[in-house]
């Protein structure tokens, strides 16, 4: 999407450019990982704006891709970083949208096969829908376990026991067309604060696809799905006036222009400035979809703004 303000994408903003931003904005989106918080660190000065936003009266909710952990272990993360504002509805994870979608959209009438977290089962079972129980001898293999009867969808999330037997179990309930295969996000993989790399939910969804033939129904980022959940949550949501915070090209920027959205990209979590120019300069039209609006350093940026808007009040 065009940015605001005549600007071509890509530009780098301060102060006075947030601010006229924001004013323009009645909705912010905010991606967690990389852009308010790095593991349990929250990024300087990510407290002081989220609250300030809330309480200048925006509506802000926050957008993961994160399976892991259910709605309500969010919250408790949120105030433990000192994010004391948030509240449950605020936040939208790709698990809690998976559990909308297979209750509310496709309504399942059957069982759900999860590769994926505790966290990710919780929504589901929160939201009346039975899960598949892992009930596996250790030495089970595929040619000797016992495969559930009324599977009427398969759903991938991260998942850090994956086995060759979910996998091998997963596949076979796909043979039936009339089973769903879903995956909460294609995240191919997360940063760790050593420098090693955590394989994401996508790369068990490539695999899955592969084993399969069959190509999985996204939830989260970029698919507009989760957008669509706040919309039917908050009333008023129009795409002009919403604004989306992220620090991924292919997944929050990516959501953003799928939905119509103003997009900021922050440096400090997975892509960098070098890597969006490539975008921007990139003759392809599929790239220009990758490209944020703008760019700030970090979150904290936007405290410039509130401070020339206090001073203006005084």
């Amino acid at each position: 999407m065009a940015g605001a303000f005549g600007l071509k994408g890509c530009q780098k903003i301060r102060g006075p450019q947030i601010r006229n931003l924001l004013a323009t904005k009645d909705f912010i989106l905010f991606d967690c990982d990389g852009v308010i918080w790095n593991g349990e660190t929250a990024i300087t000065g990510a407290v002081a704006v989220v609250n300030s936003l809330i309480r200048r009266g925006k509506n802000v909710v926050f957008v993961t891709n994160n399976s892991t952990r259910p709605r309500e272990n969010y919250v408790h993360k949120f105030c433990r970083l000192g994010f004391t504002d948030v509240m449950l509805e605020q936040i939208f994870s790709s698990s809690y949208c998976s559990a909308l979608y297979l209750r509310d959209v496709v309504k399942v009438c059957g069982q759900v096969f999860v590769i994926g977290c505790d966290g990710l089962r919780r929504e589901l079972q929160e939201a009346g829908i039975p899960c598949v129980e892992e009930t596996d001898e250790p030495n089970a293999t595929i040619f000797d376990c016992a495969l559930a009867p009324d599977v009427k969808a398969v759903l991938v999330g991260h998942d850090d026991k994956m086995t060759f037997l979910k996998l091998a179990k997963a596949s076979c309930y796909l043979r039936d067309p009339d089973c769903l295969f879903l995956a909460t996000d294609t995240d191919p993989w997360h940063p760790l604060s050593s420098g090693r790399i955590l394989p994401g939910s996508g790369s068990l969804t490539a695999a899955l696809e592969v084993a399969s033939g069959r190509k999985a129904t996204v939830i989260g980022k970029p698919s507009r799905f989760m957008f669509e959940c706040i919309s039917s949550q908050f009333s008023g949501v129009d795409p002009a006036q919403c604004l989306m915070i992220g620090d991924r090209l292919q997944t929050d920027m990516l959501f953003g222009s799928n939905c119509g959205l103003d997009t900021v990209l922050t440096l400090t979590g997975v892509s960098q400035m070098e890597e969006a120019q490539e975008y921007s300069n990139s003759e392809l039209t599929s790239d220009r979809s990758l490209v944020p609006d703008y760019v700030v350093d970090t979150i904290a940026d936007f405290l410039l703004a509130f401070d020339e808007l206090e001073e203006q009040s005084n």
